[in-house]
């Protein structure tokens, strides 16, 4: 017979961990894909990072102004880790995807985010790196070089791998947002909070001074869009879900959850918008994907004695 080691937990609470986890990386998929739809209209990367942080900032506004920023547990730097960390990775990953496909920044972003969690919070929380996770960070290397050198050509010299270090910047940035909430033991709702406020307070006055009104030229059917599923979908919903599977399975396991994303933005990516990921691509998302799960310490089958 086999049972399911999960880092000491209860299997309930694993599956509980879980559920969350999937819910957080299903909506993570999407948003990658429906940003890039956006930017094939009349969107830029700016519109979209001000529709996610206007929408979101608004809403959890009276929350943050009734809970406060949590100075007492993140201090400052925790409140910069958590501000940079939720808001950073949306410009950086919608900047990206003007250079390369949704199925690099599935791979690259989401994909590559939970092995950085895992580094940092070996340094920081002092959570265990072992032998297991140094081969799911081969895995990664892996994956990651096969993106970047095995999309057509000598991809280092190409627009894609702006495309790509752009991406990896996300997926630092919002691990340092992860190790800070689970340090600070703060609730996904109150981080989402304190980021999207954070967000809204320090990119819109640069956003009105530098776009002005480009967005009121955009279609009110992409705006829309873009209003709902960054703004509410991503920005709220998925962070308090992403807040409870790292508050119940730890910083590393709960990010583990985004290795998922890799494959689903490719699959998504296919009939949304018709860019269909090359073999060397499905190897690598392959790759990255079993990589990061071995890393973020999920749970493996064993024997019963």
């Amino acid at each position: 017979m086999t049972d399911l080691a999960a880092g000491g937990r209860s299997a309930t609470a694993y599956v509980r961990g879980a559920l969350y986890g999937l819910a957080a990386v299903s909506i993570w998929s999407g948003w990658i894909v429906v940003a890039r739809l956006g930017l094939k209209s009349s969107l830029t990367p700016w519109d979209i990072a001000a529709l996610r942080f206007g929408v979101a900032g608004l809403l959890l506004l009276p929350y943050v102004g009734s809970r406060g920023l949590a100075l007492d547990r993140l201090g400052w730097i925790g409140v910069a880790a958590i501000v940079l960390g939720g808001g950073a990775p949306v410009l950086f990953a919608n900047a990206g995807l003007m250079f390369a496909p949704a199925a690099h920044a599935g791979a690259l972003f989401p994909g590559v985010m939970p092995l950085m969690v895992a580094l940092l919070a070996a340094a920081f929380l002092r959570e265990p790196f072992t032998a297991a996770k140094k081969i799911g960070f081969v895995l990664i290397l892996f994956g990651a070089f096969g993106i970047a050198w095995g999309a057509g050509g000598d991809a280092i010299e190409s627009r894609q791998s702006i495309g790509h270090l752009l991406f990896l910047g996300s997926a630092l940035a919002w691990a340092f947002y992860t190790v800070a909430m689970r340090r600070a033991r703060l609730g996904g709702l109150h981080a989402a909070a304190i980021a999207a406020v954070g967000a809204l307070v320090l990119y819109m006055p640069v956003y009105v001074m530098v776009a002005g009104t480009s967005l009121a030229l955009a279609p009110w059917s992409d705006i829309a869009l873009q209003a709902f599923v960054q703004g509410i979908l991503t920005a709220i919903v998925s962070l308090i879900f992403y807040g409870r599977a790292v508050s119940i399975l730890g910083a590393s396991s709960g990010a583990a959850f985004a290795a998922l994303s890799p494959a689903m933005t490719a699959v998504m990516a296919i009939p949304i918008l018709g860019e269909w990921p090359t073999t060397m691509d499905w190897i690598a998302i392959a790759a990255i994907s079993v990589g990061v799960y071995v890393v973020s310490g999920g749970p493996l089958p064993r024997g019963r004695p």
